[in-house]
């Protein structure tokens, strides 16, 4: 089965999904911010660890992918 989860607000968005693999369940997570200096901001990557269920990696992605747009809003990070 396949999960995915999205948070997302005016100036930002982070979307997850979630697959099985031989390891476990893993996750893909995508990043956008809209309006980032005259126009949009968008990265792709996978969590580095796997998972026993859907839930739980859906969950950890939807944190990790806030707390990168957190850095990135702070300028504590430039991609």
């Amino acid at each position: 089965m396949t999960l995915k989860g999205q948070v997302h607000n005016a100036e930002w968005s982070v979307t997850c999904t979630t697959g099985q693999t031989p390891q476990g369940v893993v996750c893909s997570i995508g990043v956008e911010q809209h309006n980032v200096e005259g126009g949009r901001f968008m990265h792709r990557f996978k969590l580095a660890r796997t998972f026993d269920n859907e839930r739980d990696a859906v969950l950890a992605g939807l944190r990790e992918g806030i707390t990168w747009i957190r850095l990135k809003a702070a300028k504590t990070i430039n991609v």
